[in-house]
């Protein structure tokens, strides 16, 4: 058997993926800094320059370190790293949110959540939403309607004369009372949509405006603070939806979640008709019934 000592070969040290990696994370901040411009970062009368970019001190500066450390960290030094000077060299260097994904996986830590509830669709997921026939919505990570489409509206009421405070799931069907006529099974789906929540909230529950959701539904609704004591989770299954719709009766649809890559902490909810009870006339005759537009409402209210 020959061994890599008796051919005269060495087996790379353990290190080099170590060295790699500080190589690809260095250069990645160097093109990153490159691309820049003083005025771009709030850096004005910089005036002219041999090189362009920003220098490693504006860097530096920008991202509240010292020059040394972030040169050692483009000169691939064995430096400490952590989360909160890489979140304030991602906002220094204007990086997007995949950028910024990239730039901690290169220094091997956990992409940190954010604390923050502001939320926002992107336009492309806004014209996919509202392009398509079938009923769909984006909740976002306390599970509040975020944006929906015309049939969305027609299915499930209108979204839009609530206050943006009430538009949640979770919130709707606890506390409204007519929430519980929309479903054939309301226990069973209220059992379902909690396990769900449970999983998706986990991250989250240390967060005062989830703390605060949570607080009020256990303080107002004796169903909810019995299905959360339960423990019970569950993850984002695909399935059938059995609603009792105030105006056309029993309707059956297919449910799907689906998650964004730029945006993993939202959900994109659609609902396809089935065939049963015949659910897609009934959502075509709802979809054709006349409706005041939203914008025409809120301006009379």
């Amino acid at each position: 058997m020959t061994t890599a000592a008796h051919s005269g070969l060495q087996p790379p040290p353990e290190l080099n993926l170590t060295l790699d990696r500080r190589a690809e994370l260095a250069d990645f901040l160097r093109t990153r800094r490159m691309r820049l411009s003083p005025e771009q970062v709030g850096l004005g009368g910089a005036g002219r320059r041999r090189t362009p970019g920003l220098r490693r001190e504006e860097v530096a500066l920008l991202a509240e370190t010292s020059t040394t450390w972030y040169t050692w960290l483009e000169q691939r030094r064995d430096i400490r790293v952590s989360a909160p000077l890489l979140d304030r060299l991602a906002r220094a260097l204007l990086l997007d949110h995949g950028e910024r994904t990239h730039l901690f996986a290169l220094a091997g830590l956990p992409l940190p959540l954010s604390t923050e509830l502001h939320e926002d669709v992107s336009p492309a997921v806004e014209r996919f939403i509202h392009g398509l026939s079938q009923p769909a919505y984006v909740l976002g990570r306390r599970w509040d309607y975020l944006t929906w489409n015309a049939a969305a509206e027609a299915v499930f009421g209108s979204l839009w004369l609530l206050p943006p405070e009430e538009r949640n799931i979770l919130r709707r069907l606890f506390l409204d009372p007519e929430r519980r006529l929309f479903h054939t099974d309301w226990h069973c789906a209220a059992a379902g949509l909690v396990a769900r929540f449970r999983a998706d909230s986990a991250p989250f529950l240390e967060e005062p405006w989830m703390a605060a959701l949570i607080e009020e539904l256990q303080t107002r609704s004796p169903d909810f603070r019995r299905l959360w004591a339960r423990h019970d989770v569950r993850g984002d299954p695909d399935g059938l939806k059995d609603f009792q719709h105030p105006e056309m009766g029993r309707m059956i649809f297919e449910h799907l979640i689906l998650r964004l890559p730029d945006a993993p902490d939202l959900r994109v909810v659609v609902y396809t008709a089935l065939p049963e009870w015949d659910t897609p006339a009934k959502l075509q005759r709802l979809l054709a019934a006349p409706r005041t537009p939203p914008s025409t409402v809120v301006a009379t209210l």
